[in-house]
This record gives structure tokens, sequence and C-alpha cells, in this order.
């Protein structure tokens, strides 16, 4: 049999011709375990089939699952490179019964695959079973007509696997191959069992008990079965090799090292390159999975492996990162089976070469300092804990490397001392934490934050994740459990909710486990990477500790999901038909709508609108990829990204980018690159449509965007059709003549309103003509014009008074007008010869105090007021009236 792949493909047929499942991979990181760092064997993602907590529609299946062993209980990471079957990643090939088939199915498809399809010699396969499974030995005996004495008891536990300490168990049966006699080592059993001869291929769980708490044992109603087969061992055997990393798949990464940096790879330094060929998998396949490097939980142990492959680069003597160079030959070799390494190879690729770049600084910095400092110190002799930790706290050293760099020469570290430089560092960081006002109230979270560690989120991979509850807060207070009806905030280890950052509004959804259920109203981030959950809890209690089942909302996600990345859209929209100094100045993104604030001097245009519309939809209807690529801060700023208003970033940044345009070289580019922690479409089709519904100023020179993606922008354009197909139906006009019938109709209006003002103006005045001198009279030698009208608006009032103006000559005009409301509005105007005398704003404000109004005003010549009170209009005249006398 010739490569991996195809031992791959072989195993994964030979199940599905026997009626099994072929179930894709799942992630690294689990989503239904959370007391799991890594997902390290086949079963893991069936857990909660085994359970019976999840109902999956078939009963057999088949995987070939993603694993890693490189943290916790399973860290094999200071033996991968020196021995021939350590990994930190590897593919674990099972088979699974969930109640269906159990031993003689089981024991038989092994036998059958590895016999005929694979075609081992039985006389090189041995068989061990748990001491007192009599059923295992018996059937391995008639299906595989082995003797006694190569169906082999083991009275230990390695034989016998259990799920926890309560929970589903059973025996096993391993399958082990005999490498030849030429390689020191006994049969399993035997006092050199030890030894490399015979080597575990498979291993056959029988799952027929259930331990229950105290420890009494009682059979499952449906036994099931669980196998587990290292793909890179049958590989070594099927390929007539002893050593793992002599299979194909590692001799293509070994020699893509070797090539690259001019070393033998069989040479003196071959464990280096195995340790690159190894860790270089590992961190690929972690990457795709949305793990990224940092200094804490899953991010931390990614970084180990990292830089643990650069640092033996660095020993092979590469002068420049390394391994991102090597990723095109990782998905020539496993893109194909996994296809999400070739979807995330700008990002995998991207982040080994910044990692390593700031790897290969820290390292130089800190051997130097750390070959200064221990110069003088003799082999055996110990370094001291505040070197340790200004090399750790100054220098970005850790202290897992620092060990390292001093364990080959001999020398130790203080941890001790190094340990109080620590404890001292956080004391410091907590007393400039604790201060007054708002900061007090936060110091809970500090303290949280402090003693669980930072939350995993999951969120840019799954909308579902179960998790450990950390903590709880009520009321500002951390309590041991939150009642049914009761309101507070619960702490996870891990979670696929989102907390509110960067505009965009925090997850919403639901958490349970059995007789437990809270909803979740809201997400918020507190002190950067803590995600706290603000829940109501609906039925049962939260406790300490208790696992959980998140479970994000998954229309209000993608709704979100959608306006996130509708904003990019159109923030480069803008800036393409409004010009470069357009930047965004804030943001709001939720489910419902979105909206953001930009830089720019004025109102903008409705073509001008419609125009950054157009461009953006183009945008969408190409349906590209959107990718996130994590850089330096400085790395993305000079590649063009864009950064957001307001936002604080860290040195290392996701970088998203989606669209595709020609530049002015007609190049394709990228449409839209920015800087960007939220959750965004995989395509830019998944927006399915971008409608803007507002453009306002809301500060000078600053304008906001308002706007509706997917169902709320479809919502609103039948809506809007709905309407005007009423509008034309009222109009009795075809739709496309709509808009010309009604602006005739609207002309039509106004011509008749302002006939009939004018129809207005010259009935208030009586006609015209002499019927205006009535309205005169002499008041103590003045000219007194003095008229009450109704139906007449301010407006009409203001040249009514002007033409009375002129018909009095030299005098004072006071015109009443009383609205159909029974309100009333009252302007007195003087003639410029008279304004000396009397002054047009003291005279309303007699009127107006008549009226019931609160005074008037304008100008000496020119004043107007009004009140409630419209009967009393004769009345207002009159106390003007008084007013002439007594000033005249």
């Amino acid at each position: 049999m010739s490569g991996v792949n195809e031992i791959r493909s072989r195993f994964l047929e030979f199940f599905a011709r026997n009626g099994h499942e072929v179930v894709p991979s799942s992630s690294l990181v689990p989503r239904n375990d959370p007391t799991l760092m890594f997902t390290n064997a086949g079963m893991v993602q069936f857990k909660n089939v085994f359970t019976g907590v999840e109902k999956r529609p078939y009963v057999r299946a088949a995987t070939s699952q993603k694993c890693v062993r490189a943290g916790g209980k399973h860290n094999d990471l200071d033996n991968v490179g020196y021995t021939a079957r350590h990994h930190t990643f590897f593919e674990m090939l099972g088979n699974f019964s969930f109640g269906d088939y159990f031993k003689a199915n089981a024991i038989e498809y092994a036998w059958d695959l590895l016999t005929r399809d694979f075609g081992l010699p039985k006389d090189r396969l041995t068989i061990t079973v748990y001491y007192n499974d009599d059923e295992a030995f018996d059937l391995w005996k008639k299906i595989a007509g082995l003797p006694d004495e190569r169906v082999i008891r083991i009275a230990t536990s390695d034989n016998f696997w259990a799920m926890g300490d309560t929970g589903p168990c059973g025996p096993c049966s391993e399958i082990f191959y005999d490498h030849g006699d030429h390689i020191p080592g006994g049969p399993p059993g035997s006092p050199d069992a030890d030894g490399d001869r015979f080597i575990e291929i498979w291993n056959l769980v029988f799952m027929q008990y259930e331990t229950l708490p105290g420890g009494e044992r009682i059979n499952l109603p449906r036994p099931s079965i669980d196998t587990g087969m290292g793909l890179e061992r049958i590989a070594a055997v099927l390929q007539g090799v002893h050593d793992n990393y002599d299979i194909d798949l590692f001799r293509a990464l070994i020699k893509a090292s070797a090539d690259l940096t001019g070393v033998d790879p069989d040479g003196p330094q071959r464990a280096s390159h195995r340790v690159i060929a190894d860790h270089l998998r590992a961190s690929a396949f972690l990457v795709a999975d949305g793990v990224l490097p940092s200094n804490e939980g899953r991010g931390y142990v990614l970084r180990r492996i990292m830089r643990r492959a650069m640092r033996h680069a660095q020993i092979l003597g590469a002068h420049d990162p390394l391994m991102w160079r090597l990723v095109p030959a990782l998905t020539r070799e496993m893109g194909q089976a996994y296809p999400e390494l070739i979807r995330a190879e700008p990002l995998i690729t991207e982040t080994l070469k910044l990692e390593e770049t700031r790897f290969r600084t820290t390292l130089v910095r800190g051997l130097a300092i750390l070959e200064d400092e221990t110069q003088d110190i003799a082999a055996g002799g110990v370094l001291s804990g505040e070197t340790a930790f200004k090399l750790y706290d100054t220098y970005g050293f850790p202290l897992d490397l620092t060990q390292d760099a001093l364990r080959a020469r001999g020398l130790s570290v203080d941890l001790e001392a190094f340990n109080a430089a620590m404890e001292r560092q956080r004391a410091e960081a907590r007393r400039a934490w604790a201060g007054s006002g708002e900061a007090a109230t936060e110091t809970v979270w500090y303290a949280l934050r402090e003693r669980i560690g930072a939350t995993d989120f999951l969120g840019y991979e799954t909308e579902i994740a179960e998790g450990v509850i950390a903590a709880i807060i009520k009321d500002g207070v951390e309590v041991e459990r939150l009642e049914a009806g009761e309101k507070g905030s619960l702490l996870f280890n891990q979670t696929p909710f989102y907390g509110e950052a960067g505009g965009q509004v925090g997850d919403v959804g639901e958490i349970s486990a059995p007789g437990f259920r809270a909803a979740v109203v809201d997400t918020r981030k507190k002190l950067g990477d803590l995600i706290v959950h603000d829940v109501s809890i609906v039925e049962g209690s939260a406790r300490a500790g208790m696992a959980v089942e998140l479970v994000v909302d998954h229309a209000a996600r993608s709704a979100t999901r959608a306006n996130h990345s509708a904003t990019h859209i159109l923030h480069e929209a803008l800036r393409l038909i409004l010009g470069d100094h357009v930047a965004q100045k804030g943001s709001l993104v939720s489910p419902e709508r979105l909206r953001f604030d930009i830089a720019h001097p004025k109102p903008i245009t409705a073509a001008e609108l419609a125009a950054v519309e157009d461009i953006a939809n183009r945008i969408v209807l190409e349906n590209a990829e959107v990718t996130t690529r994590l850089m330096s801060l400085d790395a993305a700023r000079k590649s063009g990204a864009r950064a957001l208003f307001g936002e604080k970033y860290g040195d290392e940044v996701r970088v998203v980018s989606m669209g595709e345009i020609e530049d002015d070289a007609a190049h394709e580019r990228a449409y839209s690159v920015e800087l960007c922690g939220g959750t965004h479409v995989g395509r830019t089709g998944d927006i399915g449509l971008i409608s803007i519904v507002g453009e306002s100023a809301v500060a000078a020179g600053v304008r906001r965007i308002e706007a509706k993606t997917r169902d709320e922008a479809r919502r609103r354009l039948t809506a809007d059709s709905r309407a005007f197909a009423d509008l034309a139906a009222l109009l009795r006009a075809p739709p496309e003549e709509a808009a010309h019938r009604l602006e005739a109709l609207v002309d039509d209006k106004r011509r008749l309103e302002r006939e009939l003002a004018e129809a207005r103006r010259k009935l208030a005045m009586g006609g015209g003509g002499t019927s205006d001198a009535r309205a005169v009279r002499d008041v103590a030698g003045v000219r007194f014009y003095s008229r009450a009208v109704t139906g007449v608006d301010m407006k009409d009032l203001k040249s009514l008074a002007d033409e009375a103006k002129q018909s009095v000559g030299s005098g004072v005009v006071a015109i009443a007008a009383t609205g159909d409301d029974g309100k009333a509005s009252l302007v007195v105007a003087v003639t410029s010869d008279q304004t000396g005398r009397f002054n047009a704003v003291d005279l309303v404000r007699l009127g107006s105090a008549v009226l019931g109004g609160k005074g008037g005003g304008g100008r000496p010549d020119m004043a107007q007021a009004g009140g409630p009170e419209g009967a009393r209009a004769a009345e207002a005249l009159t106390a003007i009236e008084e007013g002439i006398r007594a000033r005249a």
C-alpha cells in the first residue's frame, strides 16, 4: 500500500461498505467536553452520543479524527522528535457502534480489514484482552483462528477503558504488530513488553458497563463500540518501516525542511527536522481550528509548540523564519483530506511568520542576557528567580524557554523566587486597579481574571459548545449559585458567545444542562478577555463547577455577522465615492440594523448614496470568501489594513479581508482590508443585500449612515414597494407615472393654497378699497389701524400689517387673527417715523397678556405674539389702543 492518504481512504471506504456513516473529523477544540484542552481521541465528538444526551441519524460511524496531545494529562511534547512514535498531532482512525453491533462484529471487522484489505500477515498479529473477558477471548480464537498464546489476558487498567470516575466503561482488546526479532522487545504482558518489537496498532473498546456514583457497575442497556487506530502507526507497518517519521507523509515534510536549511535529514540533527515536521502539523491544524498564539490556555500550548519548532529551526542554522515556508508542503500532503488547511492557509502562514519573527528577536535578546547572567554560575548552579522574572516580564522571554536553555548547561531556576516576583507584580497591579468611582466597581472582575484566567472564545468557529461555570456574580458580588427567577452573570472557561466590542453587540442565546436552563440576555467583555454572560435563570440553579451547553442564538448571530461585514463593505464604498478623507468614527452592529459614523464635512447626496449602495451590492454579489489573518499591528498597517476609530489593538491583530477589485494598475486586490476582532460572514454573498435607510448629521463634520441587510433589508424594500403600489392605486396611475402624477397634484395644491391665502387676505382686509379706511382711527393724535380677522396664518398676518402701514402712512397697525383651534396670533407694526414714540414689542406684549400669552418678540417696527384665548382678540386690540393713548 502506497501512502498515508490511500490508507486513510481505504479505512473509511471499508467501513462505509459495512454500513457506517463516514463522519468528518471534529475540531481540535472540543465543543462537547469542556474538561479537555484538545481533542485527543476519536470518540470525543461522540461522547454525548454514547451517554444518550445526543441523538444522531446513524448508529454506525467511522472517522479519521485529528488529535493533539501536548498539554495536560496527555503531554508528549518533550518526547517528540526523539522517539519513533511520539507526536503532538496525530490522526486516529476509528469505527463506532452506538448500541448497534458489539464484540463479534467489531472483532470481525478489525480482523478482515487488517488481514484481507490491508494484507497484514496473520502470524505478525498478537491480541490482548482484559483478563476476565472470556467472551472476547473466545471470539478472537473463533474469528481469527489464533492459538491461546497469541490472545493474551492483561489484568491491568491498560485493557479497561473508562470515560471518567462515573459513566460508560468497558474492557478493551488491543492488536499488536510484531516488527520482527531484529528489534528488541517481547510480547505484551511479558517482562520485555516495553521494547519496540511489538507495537500496538489498534485498540477496540467494548463499552458495556456504566459506573454509578459510589463505584457500583451495571450493564449498559445498549452496549457500544469505540475503536482507535493511529494512522501514523499503521502507515509505518504497511510501508515496511519501524519509525513513524519514516512514512511518506513525514518524509515529505522533513525533505522540505532539509531543502530549505541545507541540513542532512538523516544526519546528527535529524531530531530537529522531526520536531519541525511534527510541530508544523500541530501548529497549522490548531490555527485552522481557531486557536491563535497567546500567553494562556490553548493559545499558550500552541505558542510553546511553535516556538519549540522555531528553536530547532535556529539550531539547524535557519537565518530567516522557516516554518511559514513549509506550509505549502503540508497542504500538498494533507489538504485534500482536510480542506480547512487550504481554507486557512493564509492565516496559518501569517501566524507562523509573525510568531517566528517575533520569537527570533526575543530569543537572541534573551539568550544574550542569559549568557551574561550565568557566565559565573558553575554547573549545577541556580539562576536567581528575580533574573528569570526580569527576562519574562521585561524582555518577553518565557520561563520554560529559560529552563530549556539552562538545562543543557546543567543549571536550573530558583522557582520559588520567580513565583514570589510574579505575585508581587500581581499585587501591584491589583493596587493600581483598585481606585475610586467606576474603577472600584470593576475590582471584582480583576480578581476573577487573575484567578480563573482569560475566557477561551470559540465563537469564530462554532455557535454551540460546552463549558464549565468558572464563577457566578450577582449584584457585583461572587456567589456560589443562582436560582430560578434570579438574574446575574456567569463566567466560563470557554464560550461561543461574543462579548460586546468594536461596535458589535453581545450575543444572546441559551445555556442548559439536565434540569437547568438560563437565557443569556447580553454578553460583555471585561478586562479585554474576560467574557461575562448576563443571564436570567429559567429553570433549576446555576452552580460553580457545573458543566453546561452554551448555544448562541443562530438567527441573531447570523444577522449580526451580516451587518458587521456590511459595515466594512460600506466603509470602503464611501471612501471610493466621497474620498480618502472618510474615516469611521464609531459604529453599532446589531441583528436588526447597522449604523456607523464617518468623517465628512457636508451632507451626502442621494446620488452619492445610490453610488455607494451600488458598489456595496456588487461586492456582495461577488460572493467572495471573507478571509482572516493574524498579523503584527505594524505589518497590518503597512499592508494597508484600516484601523477603526476608538479601538485598542494589541501587538497581534486579526485582519479581515473581503471582496475583490482592480487597482489603478489593473491588478486584482482585496476590496476591503480592516483590523477587526468581530464575527463575520463566510462569504460576501451571505450578506444578501445592503440597503441604506438613512443619512444624517451627528456632529460637526460627522455624518451617520444607517443601513439594513438580509431579511431586514428585504422586508423594508418589500414594504416600500407595497406602499408605492398602494400610492399608485390611489393616484389611479401606472407605477411608472405615479411620481409625475403626484408632482402635478402637489403643484396644484400649492397653487390653490396660494389662491386661497390671497382670497383670505383680501377678505380679511375687507376686500380692499374704502373698507380699510374704516379700520383707521385717531387715537390721541396718532393714526391707529386695528382689525380682527380669522383664518389667516402668521406669515400672511405680517404681510397684511405691511400693507396696512402703507395705507396708514404714519402711525401704528395692530391685527389679531383667530384660528380654527381657538388660539390667536397678534402682530403690531409701527411706521418708521413713529418708532421713536412707540415700540412694537412693548405694544404687542400688552395684547399678548390679554390673550393669555407669554409676551412676544420682534423689532421696534414689527413684533408678533400669540395666546390661547382667541375669543378675546378684540380686547387685545383695545389694550394696544390704550397703550398708544398712554404713550402719546
